[in-house]
C-alpha cells in the first residue's frame, strides 16, 4: 500500500512542479520577494543602423504611442497610453511556439535619445532595460543594455540563466526589425528629396 501512495505522492509534485513552471514561464505568477535577490546584466550590444535617430526612434515608439499595427497583434497590446509612457504587454513565443511567455512592462519615451522599459509583471520580478541612439553623420547607433533581477539566491540565478538567453534573443530580433524599418523610411525619404 505504501508504494501506490508514494507513486501518487511523486505524481502529483510533478504536476505541481509543471504547473508551477508554466505559471512562471507564461508570466502568470511572479514572485517578487526580494529574499536572495541577484541581479545579472542583459546585453549589452549595438545595431549601427543608417538612418537618422528621429526615424529610429519613431519606429520603436510608433506602436506604442499611436496604433499597433495589425502584424503586431500577437506581440504587443497597449493597456494605456499616457503622454510618454505606456503601460503594454508583450507576448514572446518560447520552447519552439509551444508556450508564449507574457510581460506587462512600462515603456517610457524620451525623444529622441532613449526608450526605457520595465517589467511590472513576467516570470522574473525585476528587469530594467533601455535602448539608446546616438546618431553620427546619418548612422545612429541603437544600444541596448538592462539588468535582470531574481530571487531565492543561486535557484533564483539558475532560473535567471534558463530567461536571459530568450529575453535577449528576443530583443535582438526586435533590433533587426527596427533597424529594417528605420532604413527602409530613410531609403524612401532619400527618394523622395
Amino acid at each position: 500500500m505504501a508504494r501506490g501512495g508514494t507513486v501518487v505522492a511523486g505524481s502529483a509534485v510533478g504536476a505541481i512542479a509543471g504547473l508551477g513552471y508554466y505559471l512562471l514561464v507564461t508570466g502568470k505568477l511572479t514572485l517578487d520577494t526580494g529574499w536572495g535577490r541577484r541581479v545579472r546584466p542583459l546585453g549589452p550590444f549595438s545595431v549601427q543602423i543608417t538612418a537618422p535617430a528621429g526615424t529610429v526612434f519613431d519606429v520603436i515608439a510608433a506602436p506604442y504611442l499611436g496604433r499597433t499595427p495589425r502584424a503586431m497583434a500577437a506581440h504587443l497590446r497597449v493597456i494605456g497610453r499616457g503622454a510618454n509612457m505606456v503601460l503594454a504587454e508583450h507576448y514572446t513565443p518560447v520552447h519552439h511556439g509551444r508556450l508564449t511567455a507574457t510581460t506587462l512592462e512600462t515603456v517610457t519615451f524620451d525623444r529622441p535619445g532613449r526608450v526605457s522599459f520595465r517589467l511590472a509583471r513576467g516570470p522574473v520580478p525585476h528587469v530594467s532595460e533601455e535602448f539608446s541612439l546616438t546618431e553620427h553623420n546619418g548612422v545612429t547607433t541603437l544600444a541596448y543594455s538592462g539588468e535582470m533581477g531574481t530571487d531565492f539566491g543561486i535557484a533564483g540565478q539558475w532560473w535567471a540563466g534558463q530567461v536571459a538567453p530568450a529575453w535577449e534573443a528576443a530583443v535582438r530580433a526586435s533590433c533587426t526589425g527596427i533597424q529594417a524599418e528605420a532604413e527602409r523610411r530613410a531609403r524612401r525619404g532619400a527618394g523622395n528629396a
